[in-house]
Formats: C-alpha cells, structure tokens, sequence
C-alpha cells in the first residue's frame, strides 16, 4: 500500500497501435497501485484499433487488453487531461516530433524499440516480434519500477528514466 498518488506515466508512438499500446497494458498490469500508464500517438490509428498482434501478444502474457485503444496525445494536452508526471517516447519517430506542451510540464524521455509492425513474415514469426519487444519494455518497466519514484523530483525522475533506456 502506498501513501502516494499514483505515478502517471504516458506513453507515446507515431500511431499508438503497438509500443505505446504495449508499455500501457503493461505497466497497468504491473505497476499496482503506484503508477497508473496511459498511451497516446502523433497520428493514431483511424480507426481507434491496436494492432491485432499487440492485443495478441499482450493476450498471451495475461494482461488485460480490455478499454485499450489508438488515440491522439491531443486527449493529454487540456486543461481536463490527467496530469503526467512523465512522458516516454517509445519509438524514434515519435521523439523526433516537436511535442505539445504537457501540463504540469512532466518529466521527458525516450525509451527506443524497434516497430514490430515492420517485421515480416508469418503469422507466427509476427506475433514473436511483438512477444519480444513487448518482453523487453516488460524488464525495462521493471527496472523502472524499482526506481524511489515517489521522493523524485521531476528532473531526478527524468533522469533515472533516460538512464534506464541507456541500460537495455
């Protein structure tokens, strides 16, 4: 149990249909009480769907993909937006975008993976690129997880979380 709100934390890929969709899921799954994740993209998917093989994916490892969908970071920039305490790029695109001004002015970093929406092959070959990808955010979010977060400051905690991105 924790005396502390919770830590938010918002995800962003260029189309929010696969990296951000799966750091999301994941953290929620993981991360109790202490940190609740959100996921947005520069240009999300039109018609609102993860792709089918993160839900797949993520389906297998037995984490909830229920109320997950592709949406804008513009939901995140209002004055009725949660307030983030950190933003996490997950894709290289995404960082390179100028980004919106994010109340609260949360703490910024980038976590690079590669896009398994590029990967090709079968059906099975797919599915274990997004297995993959998604098991390395999985140790990354532990490692960050094991982080003091809650006496951080922004600055500190935006540091730690580059510094977890230099070790994997």
């Amino acid at each position: 149990m924790t005396d502390h709100p919770p830590i938010n934390v918002l995800f962003l890929c260029s189309h929010n249909a696969a990296r951000s969709i799966l750091a999301e899921a994941i953290l929620n799954h993981v991360g109790g009480a202490r940190f609740r994740a959100f996921s947005a993209g520069t240009e999300p998917a039109s018609d609102q769907q993860p792709h089918p093989l993160a839900l797949e994916a993520l389906q297998s490892a037995g984490v909830d993909t229920s109320g997950l969908r592709s949406k804008s970071w513009d939901e995140f920039t209002g004055p009725d937006a949660p307030h983030m305490d950190l933003v996490i790029t997950v894709c290289d695109d995404a960082h390179g975008e100028p980004c919106p001004l994010w109340p609260g002015h949360p703490a910024i970093a980038h976590w690079s993976f590669p896009d398994p929406m590029q990967a090709q092959g079968d059906h099975e070959a797919l599915l274990e690129m997004f297995k993959q990808v998604m098991h390395r955010m999985h140790q990354r979010l532990e490692l960050f997880m094991s982080l003091p977060l809650a006496s951080l400051d922004r600055l500190v905690l935006e540091s730690h979380a580059q510094e977890v991105a230099a070790q994997h």
